[in-house]
């Protein structure tokens, strides 16, 4: 008997040739597929000889990636045993989930979700397997000559992205079938696919379930037909699926568009636009809390304050090199200052074109290019809250999150070359311990590399901005995790990622390090030695923009934030109206210590006064009675509904003041 040699999960090991992976790992039912020499693959390969083998379990991200494909496929032919006329777009796998895409003439309603979720049930109890096979172009456009959007994929299939998601179905090399095989042979359905799938139905088990449905652009273009898209998500077990349905549900009571409107802190009129917040007074009292904590550390990092305006000429981003790469993200230009013959109204004189600006960065640049710079000014920090405005299409929008204006506090560092990775290391300390101060301490880092298709400037300059980057950020001590391919033309970049309170990952800081602004803006100083010489530019935004961190700690607190945060902190509630003056000396001497307090005046009933307080999720209410007064005192509420009783009055206001000044983030006094 002839042998391959290879090595199995690290082990060299002699395999009898032609074996397959289900024939080798036939006693590990946990084993889904594998990976050979790095690519994930069904098990029904043939293991090839000089092959490195790692195994696939059903938990691993591959494993899951391979799970909830797999599902998609079974949602695909549930659809298609419902309609069979029903034209098959793209089903690949995503986070916590997968979708598939639907050409039909009636969006799906929550109750074909359940007929359809039934209909997967039966076709994973009966056990199906995935079968590949290779077709040539031919016999895949013969086969699914009735599939306009699979032919699609069979012409372009060169052009095939993970952005679209069809590289799930097509790439440059061969082309695949997958079929369904019923236990007697019979082929139940097909699809165009790439693969790998499980090796049978029945392994995607009961933890599997449909969430919802929305229209989407066949391959996300809006310049496409609008297709059906049905979500769902895949687990292990059901109990997998038990708790991530809770974890959504959580999510879902901290929404923060949800809770920006019930707690009254901002809100997107119609009158206004898409992606353009106004906050109201309570979420204006929480922004500017954090803006005002952010201006003194600023301030005491050695930042100085810069503000620009709103708009500017094009041939400033055309200069920076942001109109040829950012365009389409950048609202249409406004052309002014043209002249006209006042009796033809023909044009004397074109306009210019001014555009909204998409960042900061080149208008700090004029700032230090505004005069001679000497090696003595720097580095130079220059700190804004700037205002910046995209053009994100509006099936991107999203709350505060992906809005089309928002505010980042942007800081531009210029340094010299000896200077730069001493202040990358000051920079990110300075963002670990701010994002600590307001309640996020679960870190790791992101290394964004050289796009090979989107870059300018020297691969030599490139290597040394990545080299620094990645060294600062191993010598963090925090993860590191590389992101090929994501970094902006300009310069690579080190992401902060943060985990809030349910686990969800968010970007946070970035810091860029860019050799190439400071060349095609001609930015310069003069060194100790009198040569000129290029500035190194660092960008930094420690939260990214103002309102999407604002939503991040609405989420992460639930609402609740705390007490140095809360747009209201204290809340006084008489039990009748005689003892509105006692309070309102309370909230006097509170207010007088910079505390946002509120005495409740209203005509509620006390019973309903403390219950709003509570739905308001104000940090402290102070309540007073007959016997309060008499004791000089006043009954002390928590959020959490505990309530001290006969607190003495100045020590109540001793404590909430202290607690606030400290910045504490949680709710004890």
């Amino acid at each position: 008997m002839s042998v391959v040699h290879v090595t199995i999960d690290g082990t060299p090991q002699e395999v009898p040739a032609g074996t397959t992976g289900t024939q080798w790992f036939q006693d590990r039912r946990d084993i889904v597929a594998m990976k050979i020499d790095g690519e994930p693959r069904d098990l029904f390969f043939e293991i090839p000889d000089g092959s490195v083998i790692e195994s696939i379990t059903l938990e691993s991200p591959d494993g899951l990636n391979i799970l909830r494909h797999s599902a998609a496929h079974v949602l695909a032919q549930a659809v298609q045993e419902v309609n069979p006329d029903v034209d098959l777009g793209i089903g690949p796998p995503i986070t916590d989930g997968f979708y598939y895409d639907f050409g039909v003439e009636q969006p799906f309603t929550p109750e074909d979700l359940k007929s359809l979720e039934k209909a997967m049930a039966k076709i994973v109890k009966e056990g199906q397997t995935f079968r590949r096979r290779v077709v040539t172009e031919e016999e895949a456009r013969q086969e699914l000559a009735d599939q306009p959007y699979k032919l699609e994929l069979i012409e372009t299939k060169s052009g095939s992205s993970d952005d679209d998601g069809s590289s799930v179905e097509v790439g440059s090399g061969e082309l695949t079938i997958y079929d369904n095989v019923r236990k007697n042979g019979e082929v139940a359905w097909k699809d165009l696919c790439r693969g790998p799938h499980l090796p049978s139905t029945k392994l995607i088990g009961n933890g599997f379930g449909l969430t919802r449905s929305a229209a989407a652009y066949w391959r996300g273009s809006e310049k496409n037909p609008q297709l059906q898209r049905i979500y769902g998500t895949a687990w292990p077990t059901k109990a997998e699926l038990k708790e991530y349905r809770d974890r959504i549900a959580e999510a879902e009571r901290r929404d923060h568009r949800k809770l920006g409107n019930e707690l009254d802190l901002f809100s997107f009129p119609d009158d206004i636009g898409s992606g353009l917040a106004v906050f109201h007074p309570k979420g204006g009292a929480v922004r500017m809390e954090m803006e005002d904590y952010l201006r003194r550390q600023h301030a005491a990092g050695g930042y100085e304050f810069v503000y620009t305006p709103h708009i500017t000429k094009g041939d400033l981003f055309e200069r920076s090199g942001h109109l040829g790469w950012y365009k389409d993200g950048m609202f249409p230009p406004l052309q002014v200052d043209a002249t006209y013959n006042e009796e033809t109204g023909e044009i004397e004189k074109p306009g210019a074109d001014y555009y909204l600006k998409p960042m900061n960065c080149p208008m700090h640049s004029l700032i230090f290019s505004s005069r001679g710079r000497s090696y003595r000014d720097l580095p130079l920090r220059l700190f804004e809250f700037g205002t910046v405005y995209r053009y994100e299409k509006s099936g991107v929008v999203h709350g505060l999150t992906r809005a089309r204006g928002f505010t980042q506090d942007d800081a531009h560092i210029y340094t010299t070359r000896e200077q730069m990775r001493e202040e990358i290391a000051s920079v990110l300390t300075f963002i670990l311990q701010l994002l600590r101060d307001y309640g996020l301490d679960d870190f790791y880092l992101e290394l964004s590399t050289k796009n090979p298709e989107k870059f300018v400037g020297d691969d030599e300059l490139w290597t040394e901005a990545t080299d620094t980057l990645r060294e600062v950020a191993e010598e963090s001590g925090l993860e590191l995790v590389d992101d090929p391919g994501g970094a902006a033309f300009y310069g690579p970049k080190i992401s902060v990622q943060a985990r809030d309170a349910l686990g969800r990952t968010w970007q946070m800081s970035t810091i860029q390090l860019d050799f190439n602004t400071p060349e095609r803006l001609d930015l310069e100083y003069t060194d100790r030695d009198g040569e000129r010489k290029r500035p190194v530019m660092i960008h930094r935004a420690l939260f990214g923009s103002i309102e999407r961190f604002f939503a991040v700690l609405v989420e992460h607190y639930g609402g609740a934030f705390p007490a140095w945060l809360a747009p209201v902190q204290v809340r006084c509630i008489p039990v009748a109206d005689a003892f509105d003056g006692y309070l309102d000396e309370v909230a006097a001497q509170l207010r007088a210590a910079g505390v946002r307090v509120e005495v409740d005046k209203s005509d509620d009933r006390f019973g309903k006064k403390i219950r709003n307080a509570s739905k308001e999720k104000v940090p402290f209410v102070l309540i007073a009675g007959g016997e309060d007064v008499e004791k000089n005192a006043v009954s002390f509420r928590f959020r959490d509904g505990s309530q001290e009783n006969g607190v003495p009055k100045e020590e109540a206001i001793s404590r909430i003041i202290a607690h606030i000044q400290a910045r504490r983030n949680d709710d004890e006094v």
